[in-house]
């Protein structure tokens, strides 16, 4: 079975390229869904005692825990060290099942796979990438986002360019839905040829 990691900065379209790989009939891992999956329920207990008052109805309240990420230079890393193991278990279970059923690949669907190293637990790494003007528009019209908030989430990203020259196959999203769903085409034709 062939992993693809699949990574993107904020607001390049990766939601929209996961789609594509869904609809080509692979199966995909979305950390981002796994861990709001987590903050509903199962890791708010451990959250709360690490962050106290950024729960309720055990449930995290992501506008609190992100008040006190920011307030907090070292605050991430206490959060990783919750978050990351439990999402590693849901990845593990996943690929277990995938494997299971014969895929012949599937997607993770990362969006720190490069910053955190994670490249190498993958056979090949996708990138969607848009000019940054594009990127920008897209994430400063998401509700309550600020440029700051803007900035702040790039601060803590590999630049577009890096993520794209460490990549074996890059999506470009800028072009319009039909030219990524081509460039997920022309992939798969290549990979699982």
């Amino acid at each position: 079975m062939i992993v693809i990691g699949l990574t993107g900065s904020i607001g390049m379209g990766k939601t929209t390229t996961a789609d594509l790989f869904r609809q080509a009939g692979l199966p995909v891992f979305d950390a981002d869904a796994t861990v709001h999956a987590l903050y509903d329920g199962p890791l708010a207990a451990d959250i709360e005692a690490a962050f106290p008052g950024t729960t309720r109805e055990d449930r995290v309240d992501r506008a609190k825990l992100a008040n006190r990420l920011s307030a907090d230079s070292e605050a991430f890393g206490r959060l990783e060290a919750i978050v990351h193991p439990a999402v590693r278990r849901a990845e593990a279970d996943f690929l277990q099942k995938a494997r299971a059923a014969g895929a012949p690949a599937v997607v993770l669907d990362i969006p720190l796979l490069l910053e955190t190293g994670r490249d190498g637990d993958v056979d090949k790494v996708v990138v969607v990438s848009a000019p940054a003007d594009v990127q920008r528009s897209r994430v400063l019209a998401r509700p309550g986002m600020t440029a700051e908030k803007f900035e702040a989430l790039l601060a803590r990203q590999m630049p577009d360019a890096d993520k794209r020259a460490r990549a074996d196959f890059v999506v470009p999203s800028g072009d319009g839905l039909a030219a990524a769903e081509a460039a997920v085409a022309a992939f798969l034709r290549q990979l699982l040829s």
